[in-house]
């Protein structure tokens, strides 16, 4: 093939990039495209931290293929429109593209086969954003898992692909007359102005955060990743595993260079973080095959529970003042930084669903507009997991004491101190339950509880008991 277009997506880099390689081995022209597509830009669970991230990703991706002899082409419109149109202006034999799994996904990429061959253009999908497609791993009975133990277990029974070579330099000259939009100067130009301090974007800062938390961190993971005070004691990759300046590959590839010559208790630190990485790939494989999960509850009978919580509750929640200090911390930090840590997410989560009683879409809607983050299949599963709807084998008995975690993973209170300034000048662990001393909590302004947690707590169990469970997931 002469001329193939590669399509990016959520595959924003020059390494270890399946279709790239394929399109750079297998055409004399590779010319990369990206479109900003209107399905993305105006859906309501889109956010001004995500669309920020990706515009910072593309800006480096662009320089990093002009240094190679690349031009990218930006257009704006539905796909299975632009791509045709470009692809008669320079004459493409094929357009290769790294495979979405969201039913958006899916469904868009019917579409654009769909009016690529009636244009008599060829389109190619790979693997490239998992290890481990939907129906790669199934069970004795041939069906998906869903159940993570079992799950985890039947991936690492299978080897590791090694990374793809990174794109080399252009053959041919990159098409300079063809029309290409200019990339906007920031996410408001999108129409998601940002209010939000984000990471830093791009191929080189992904690479640069996985080595300092795979030389410096990783071996620690498994004893520091539940403190939220602790900045090193994640890895902070998910945006670029988002947005795919990151490969998969590349970051097991890294993992199992320490795992080489780990001692056995570091080996635990690099199993865990391997764990939370096939946790991805888990709720990835869930959502392609269950899509129902977009729009409802995994156990279907859960779309029935009388969920009672108040508008006023959820705005109280988003904004960080329901009174327990650990909740509001964790809000008021994805509201300023569109990052929240994994165990904040849980408790919140948990909070939202089994204190106060509110619609788990509801929550799951808003952090997929403040995350910058933001991954349907990761966000969907964190959350059905919590409000007890989801893969979980004994979903609604877990309920989180807000307190007792603020306790146990923010033990000396740096966290919220540093989140709720009301609360900063309150000594010893009393910070976690200011509404235990009265006068403290009036001298402080910080609100008090909007709920009775004991209370609550029976309240969620009998919203549930009044359901039906359904049969155990396999």
């Amino acid at each position: 093939m002469h001329t193939i277009l590669h399509w990016f997506r959520r595959d924003l880099r020059v390494s270890d990039n399946t279709a790239l390689h394929e399109a750079a081995t297998r055409g004399e022209c590779v010319v990369p495209v990206f479109i900003w597509d209107d399905a993305f830009l105006q859906a309501p669970d889109t956010g001004a931290a995500r669309v920020a991230f990706l515009l910072r990703s593309l800006e480096a991706l662009a320089r990093n293929l002009e240094a190679l002899g690349y031009r990218l082409i930006v257009r704006h419109g539905a796909p299975e429109v632009e791509l045709v149109r470009l692809a008669r202006e320079v004459s493409a034999a094929a357009v290769f593209t790294n495979r979405g799994y969201e039913p958006g996904d899916v469904a868009r990429d019917r579409k654009v086969a769909s009016a690529l061959y009636a244009a008599g253009v060829h389109f190619e999908s790979f693997c490239d954003s998992v290890i481990r497609e939907c129906r790669d791993l199934l069970s004795k009975a041939g069906e998906p898992y869903t159940v993570f133990t079992p799950y985890a277990r039947a991936w690492r029974a299978l080897p590791v692909p090694a990374p793809q070579p990174r794109l080399p330099r252009a053959k041919v000259a990159a098409p300079s007359k063809v029309y290409s939009l200019p990339l906007p100067a920031d996410s408001g130009a999108l129409g998601h102005p940002l209010l939000q301090q984000i990471p830093s974007a791009g191929e080189h800062a992904a690479r640069e955060a996985l080595r300092t938390f795979v030389d410096r961190h990783v071996f620690e993971y498994d004893r520091r990743r539940d403190f939220p005070s602790d900045d090193t004691g994640t890895s902070r990759l998910s945006p670029h595993l988002r947005v795919g300046t990151l490969g998969i590959r590349t970051v097991l590839e890294q993992l199992q260079r320490m795992g080489d010559v780990a001692s056995p208790v570091q080996l635990r630190g690099c199993d865990a973080w391997r764990t939370e990485l096939i946790w991805r790939e888990f709720y990835l494989q869930i959502l392609a095959n269950f899509p129902h999960v977009a729009t409802g509850s995994f156990r279907r009978e859960y779309d029935a529970l009388q969920w009672s919580g108040t508008d006023e509750q959820f705005a109280a929640w988003c904004e960080g003042r329901t009174g327990f200090p650990i909740v509001d911390a964790a809000m008021r930090c994805l509201n300023a930084t569109g990052w929240m840590h994994n165990r904040l997410r849980m408790i919140t989560a948990m909070f939202l669903t089994k204190d106060l009683l509110v619609f788990w879409q509801r929550g799951e809607r808003h952090f997929m507009q403040q995350l910058v983050d933001g991954d349907l299949a990761a966000n969907n599963g964190g959350w059905q997991w919590s409000a007890g709807c989801g893969t979980d084998a004994a979903p609604y008995f877990r309920i989180f004491n807000p307190v007792t975690q603020g306790r146990k993973f923010d033990p000396d209170g740096t966290f919220v101190r540093r989140w709720i300034p009301e609360l900063a000048n309150v000594s010893g662990d009393g910070v976690h339950a200011p509404f235990e001393e009265p006068l403290l909590l009036s001298r402080t302004g910080y609100p008090a509880p909007i709920v009775d947690h004991a209370v609550q707590r029976g309240c969620c169990l009998a919203m549930f008991q009044k359901i039906s469970p359904g049969p155990k997931a396999r």
